[in-house]
């Protein structure tokens, strides 16, 4: 008589394991690029491109191949605008050849997702987009953010008040302190954008550092 149990237990010795001991499913070389590609997205770890990519097969490939074409249509079709670094399909961005825009403003931000959160606070001035923020120990210096170019603009004569708009971390802290001495030393008007507590905020839930910011940035009251 078979021994059934010696023979699962040989199966299972016989499986495909990793390194660790573990368990492996063979997959389709395709599947694994697939999968692979996904991990490029923010937040996405293995499991969650398996679930993606497993969804997409499984139950919607038209949505998957409509993606992979506006993808790539996005890829080859948007670069940069020449004047401000916003991403545009053309040389000039919509905002920068928009003459009813106040163009005495220029507002600094550090990524694209900035422009339209501040477009969305009613904000219509130009803007000038660094793609990031100084960070020396990630080799990004001056040149990466376009300060040549910034510089440019600000010689160009229609700026009045340049306003800084980087994040209030340390690297947006120093970024917006380089572009101040560059502002200043062309005698334009430069303002930082306030920091401190939110609309509906309790201050016993504020942090001391954001507290901080509020106090130094403090208004007569009207």
């Amino acid at each position: 008589m078979p021994n059934y149990d010696d023979h699962a237990a040989n199966l299972h010795r016989m499986e495909p394991r990793d390194r660790r001991g573990e368990q492996m499913t063979p997959e389709s070389p395709l599947l694994d690029t697939l999968v692979s590609s996904l991990r490029c997205l923010p937040g996405i770890g293995r499991k969650s491109a398996q679930r993606i990519a497993y969804h997409l097969l499984q139950r919607n490939r038209p949505g998957a191949l409509k993606l992979a074409e506006a993808l790539s249509r996005a890829m080859h079709g948007i670069a940069h605008c020449s004047r401000c670094r916003n991403f545009s399909e053309e040389e000039l961005c919509g905002m920068c050849r928009n003459t009813a825009r106040e163009r005495s403003l220029l507002c600094i931000v550090e990524s694209p997702a900035d422009v339209k959160a501040v477009e969305e606070a009613g904000f219509r001035g130009l803007y000038f987009v660094l793609m990031g923020h100084l960070s020396p120990l990630d080799g990004i210096g001056p040149e990466d953010l376009g300060m040549d170019l910034l510089g440019k603009l600000l010689d160009e004569g229609e700026t009045r008040e340049v306003i800084l708009a980087t994040n209030s971390t340390v690297e947006g802290e120093a970024t917006a302190h380089f572009i101040s001495e560059m502002v200043k030393n062309r005698s334009l008007q430069v303002t930082r954008i306030a920091h401190g507590v939110p609309m509906g905020g309790e201050l016993e839930y504020v942090d001391a550092s954001t507290l901080s910011h509020a106090l130094a940035g403090r208004r007569a009251f009207r």
